[in-house]
C-alpha cells in the first residue's frame, strides 16, 4: 500500500523519540522489541496510544498480544490492517 512508507516513518520516529534504548542501538525493522528490551509493555501500552491518536484506530484487548507489537514490520502491518479494515468499513 501506499501509505506503509508514510506509517512506517511515522512510527519509527515515535519509538526513537519516547524510547532511549531504540536510539542507542538503532531501529531495524525486524528487531525484537521484547526480547531485546527496546520497550517493555508500558512502552508498548505507550504505542498503543500513539497509533490510535495518530491513525484514528482502535486496538482490541485481543489485538495487544506479542505478534502485533514485537517489531517495527510487526506494528506497520498492525496499523496498515486497521486503517484497511477502517477504511473499508467508511466506505460502506
Amino acid at each position: 500500500m501506499a501509505q506503509t512508507p508514510m506509517i512506517e516513518n511515522s512510527i519509527r520516529e515515535f519509538v526513537l523519540k519516547h524510547f532511549p534504548l531504540a536510539r542507542k542501538n538503532g531501529l531495524k525493522p525486524g528487531d525484537k522489541w521484547l526480547e531485546n528490551g527496546l520497550l517493555d509493555s508500558l512502552g508498548i501500552l505507550d504505542l498503543v496510544h500513539y497509533l490510535e491518536e495518530e491513525f484514528s484506530i482502535h486496538a482490541s484487548d485481543d489485538e495487544l498480544v506479542p505478534e502485533n507489537f514485537e517489531s517495527l514490520s510487526a506494528v506497520v502491518e498492525f496499523a496498515q490492517k486497521k486503517i484497511s479494515m477502517f477504511a473499508q468499513v467508511k466506505e460502506q
